[in-house]
Formats: C-alpha cells, structure tokens, sequence
C-alpha cells in the first residue's frame, strides 16, 4: 500500500505529515506493508527541505525530518498511491484537477477517516505560524487512517 500525504508546497503539513506516520507505520510493524510519501500541489518550494518550524516541532517529538525535500505531486503518483491524503479544502481541489482521468477518486481529506469530523481540515501553519497545531490535528487524524489501512491489509 502507498499513501502520500499532500498539501500545497510540501513543507509544513504534508512532510510532518509523512514523518509522524512513518513513525506510527514503524511502531506499528506495518512499514513492509506500507510506504509514505509527501508531495506539494504547487512546485513553489520544490527541492526546498522541510520548514524549520516542522522540523523544530518533529524534534520535539523525537521525529525525524531527514530526506523531507519538498516536490509536487504528479501523475506517476495518483498511479503508484492507492491514497492521496490532504490537508484543506483548496489542496483538494487542486489535487483531483491534477489527477489523470479516472484517479481523481484516490484523494481525500486528511480527517475523513475520524468519524463525525470527516469535514475538518488542517489550516496551512506557513500562515498561521501554528506548527505545534498542526502536529496536534494530524495526531488525531491519523491514527484513524492507520487502522484503516490495518483492516484493509488484513483484509488482502
């Protein structure tokens, strides 16, 4: 299974995003089954590492940001990812307009896994400067992904 976590210049949310849940994955005994990526909608920030801010915060978790370099999203990714994972409403948007005809459906926002929040987004912390949110509101959303894919790997 292939999921890559997306926002719009792939340094703040989407490369924490990677970085925790490759971690979850790991801890979960699941990282032969699972790869994680990051990609941005825009190339605005390409070859760029992830923001010092995200990499202070996953310090402080004990997360690494090695190999975080930011890239945008392309068409080999909606082949390869079985789910493209993203933060708000206008990654989206931008993202199913990317997708080759018929993939657009592998997209989906980041809180549709958590029950009676499907439609919470993460707001982009470049702008807020809200780092330490971000990291909050990807913990809650993930775990609820994580346990998704375990049923559907124990499923194949």
């Amino acid at each position: 299974m292939k999921v890559i976590f997306v926002c719009l210049g792939n340094i703040c949310r989407s490369p924490m995003a990677e970085s925790l849940f490759r971690q979850m994955v790991i801890d979960a005994g699941l990282a032969d089954q699972i790869q994680i990526d990051s990609a941005g909608t825009s190339d605005i920030a390409a070859g760029s590492p992830a923001d010092s801010r995200t990499k202070a915060v996953l310090a402080e978790h004990d997360l690494s940001a090695d190999g975080l370099i930011a890239r945008q999203l392309n068409d080999q990714d909606f082949y390869d990812a079985d789910y493209i994972l993203v933060m708000d409403q206008m990654n989206m948007l931008d993202a199913r307009s990317m997708a080759p005809a018929g993939l657009a459906d592998k997209v989906h926002g980041i809180y549709v896994a958590v029950a009676g929040k499907e439609d919470h987004w993460i707001v982009d912390p470049w702008i807020t400067h809200r780092f330490h949110d971000t990291y909050e509101s990807l913990s809650e959303a993930l775990p609820a992904w994580l346990k998704q894919f375990q049923k559907e790997l124990n499923r194949a």
